[in-house]
């Protein structure tokens, strides 16, 4: 179960009518203006004009040199390979620095190292190809930076290596020709989350020097920027909301054949392209061809100058893509088979899952769906005989990097941040990392947080209108520190559920005061929705405008949902006192005496679910039917009727199926071994 907490940023409506009379804009982007901090003229206008965003590329640390010695290369026509990485942000960024210097005559080549067989970054294999190439110069894009031994290594062959990185480095930087990395603790730059491609970027504006024209660049390579930079999820402010900002137009109406197929076979074509759209279509694609196979392919349609490549790399791309969702789905499957049949794992603070030879390109999105649908850290692991690697997810408040770390001693290679961590180790220690990182988990001074539904404000659902999204729409492009605006609809009743979509989608009817709202819940078939008509919701909603036969029409998305009675922080108590009896784990006398069932607890639960023919809605829906009863003792006394044959429970996501099973003649409750192994986790204190 994955109990979420709500959370309303501040607003302060005196300050925000103050931003609307003063800019002469509408209330709600004024409120929004106000939520997310801009207060000032100033502060909005540099929101709005990001004309004056770029800095000067040389107060880079080391620009000036790579500069130098790539000019140098091009002028003694040396081989010069751009060396990139297999995701959106490497692709674009090899496209981008190799467009550009074929483009000034240079002798260049391009390289991407394959997932599966080389790994991330400069790998000493690659390095004798090259050298056998005659390449004399390795300029990395979007990595290079903790590549200390590899660069060495190309001293020894004769290859110069200039490094290009966005990553945070080592203490110690590798000893190449230039090392350009916004992250470097001796670097200046003003702004310090550029992407990858962004760095590049910024190199090709220094190799332009003090005359470049950067209105010709932008226009030249904003559109591969956009796709770096959305790909690689970093922070859309600054010189990165201006590259988007500036690349989502030229994506929309490219003159890329590669990019015109892609979004032809997208589905995207001749459609106005938001960061949103990027982030779905784009990305994603680009993406799979580096999971599944070899992402050279992904650059070489970059580069493509006529239709027919255009659209047979293309065609191989959105095929890779197909493959990796299918992948993804079986590995899901098997995961979520897994924790069914081992349901222990579940109430683990740290959810560890494992196969054998299941797909490294995908593991780290079956992780993040694993996380998302129990608001767990999760880690998933892949082996192969005595190799095992391993890719994790985690939640905001808990640093997924720290506890792998801390599990160090088990590992053979590991990396990551606090949000996001992978790692390899011997297949053996599968068993002892599962013990050892809930352990570290356990050993902190906090419970695990929960995942939390960030909310803009509340609205009142009589005053929504098909002028709101266009209103947001000026807060465009979103993304990472400019999320698109969420919004509460608070106590809307349910009246009616319609499927849609071939049922793999659905339609929902709510009223508040006599006033209805019609809702779209998408990728939620008709038997995994876990409400019925009468109950009363919170909803958290994103807003779109659908234009149909020429009208518009305001489309109200729901993002997350859940029962307005529900009190989060008392139903995530009760809940992690259930977890702690479900991993034997002391509790104190008083928690076991609030957790007991009584007799009389026994038997409304029981006639409930006889006089309903059973359930099959949100466990909370049914909590909510039993007054006085908590959560800890709802999900106790279940088990000991399963237990005892009077029901067969299953859960399914969010839904709680219950069927009665007849009665064999009077069942002993408190004998029942969950209340015997409750009551024996009962300490003194």
């Amino acid at each position: 179960m994955n109990i979420k907490k709500w959370s309303v940023s501040p607003l302060d409506k005196t300050r925000a009518a103050q931003i609307a009379e003063e800019m002469q804009c509408p209330a709600l982007l004024a409120m929004l203006l106000d939520i997310r901090g801009f207060h000032t003229k100033e502060e909005i206008d540099g929101l709005f004009d990001v004309s004056n965003a770029f800095a000067d590329p040389f107060l880079l640390r080391d620009m000036d040199k790579a500069a130098a010695r790539i000019q140098q290369a091009m002028e003694d026509f040396e081989t010069i390979c751009v060396y990139g990485d297999y995701d959106a942000d490497g692709v674009t960024s090899t496209a981008m620095l190799y467009s550009y210097l074929e483009s000034c005559g240079a002798n260049v080549t391009f390289y991407i190292p394959l997932r599966e067989q080389e790994g991330y970054g400069l790998n000493t294999d690659a390095l004798d190809h090259l050298h056998s190439r005659g390449v004399r110069l390795i300029v990395t894009v979007d990595n290079g930076v903790s590549s200390i031994d590899e660069v060495e290594y190309a001293a020894g062959l004769g290859i110069d290596v200039v490094i290009t990185d966005h990553h945070r480095p080592r203490d110690i930087l590798p000893k190449a020709a230039a090392v350009v990395d916004p992250h470097r603790v001796d670097c200046t730059y003003p702004f310090k989350d550029l992407s990858g491609v962004g760095v590049t970027f910024k190199l090709i504006t220094a190799l332009e020097g003090t005359e470049a024209d950067l209105t010709a660049l932008l226009e030249n390579y904003a559109d591969l920027a956009a796709i770096g930079t959305v790909g690689d999820i970093v922070s859309l402010t600054g010189e990165n909301r201006a590259l988007v900002q500036a690349g989502l137009p030229l994506l929309s109406r490219s003159d890329r054949p590669g990019i015109c197929a892609l979004l032809d076979l997208a589905g995207m074509s001749g459609r106005e392209l938001s960061s949103t759209n990027v982030a779905f279509t784009i990305v994603p694609r680009i993406n799979a061809t580096g999971r599944i196979g070899a992402s050279d392919r992904a650059v070489r349609l970059l580069l493509a100058e006529d239709m027919e490549q255009a659209y047979s790399l293309a065609r191989d791309i959105c095929s890779d893509n197909d493959a990796r969702k299918n992948i993804e789905t079986e590995i899901t499957e098997k995961a979520l088979q897994l924790l069914q049949d081992e349901p222990q794992r579940i109430y683990d603070r740290v959810i560890v899952v494992e196969g054998e030879d299941w797909h490294h390109g995908v593991i780290g999105i079956v992780s993040s769906r694993i996380t998302e649908l129990f608001g767990k850290p999760s880690i998933v692991i892949s082996y192969t005989g005595e190799e095992a690697k391993a890719s994790g997810r985690s939640v905001e408040g808990f640093s997924l990097f720290d506890a792998v770390c801390h599990c160090a001693p088990l590992l053979t290679k590991y990396g990551g941040h606090p949000m996001a961590a992978g790692f390899s180790m011997p297949a053996e220690h599968i068993d002892a990392f599962r013990r050892e990182i809930n352990g570290f988990a356990a050993s902190l001074p906090a419970d695990m947080p929960p995942q939390t539904v960030h909310l803009d404000c509340k609205l009142n659902p009589a005053a929504l209108t098909v002028d709101m999204p266009k209103q947001i729409a000026c807060l465009e492009p979103f993304g990472t520190d400019n999320p698109l605006p969420v919004f509460g609809l608070y106590g809307m009743e349910l009246k009616e559920i319609i499927p849609m979509g071939g049922g793999n989608h659905l339609r929902l009817r709510f009223e508040r005061n006599h006033g209805t709202v019609q809702c779209l819940k998408f990728r939620t078939a008709l038997q995994d929705f876990p409400y019925q008509p009468g109950d009363l919701l919170d909803l958290a909603v994103t807003l779109e405008v659908n234009t149909y036969r020429g009208a518009e029409n305001l489309s109200v998305l729901i993002k997350d949902m859940k029962l307005s009675c529900a009190n989060e922080e008392e139903t995530l108590v009760e809940y992690r006192m259930y977890e702690k009896v479900k991993r034997g784990e002391p509790l104190t006398q008083d928690a076991v005496l609030h957790m007991t069932p009584s007799r009389e607890e026994f038997a409304v639960l029981y006639r409930f679910l006889k006089s309903s023919g059973g359930w099959q809605y949100h466990i909370l829906s049914l909590l909510e039917r039993l007054p006085g009863i908590c959560l800890s003792k709802l999900l106790l006394a279940l088990e000991v009727l399963q237990e005892r044959d009077l029901i067969d429970k299953t859960q399914d996501g969010d839904i709680c199926r219950i069927v009665l099973k007849p009665a064999k003649g009077k069942a002993d409750l408190f004998g029942s071994p969950v209340l015997r192994r409750l009551e024996s986790l009962r300490k003194d204190g």
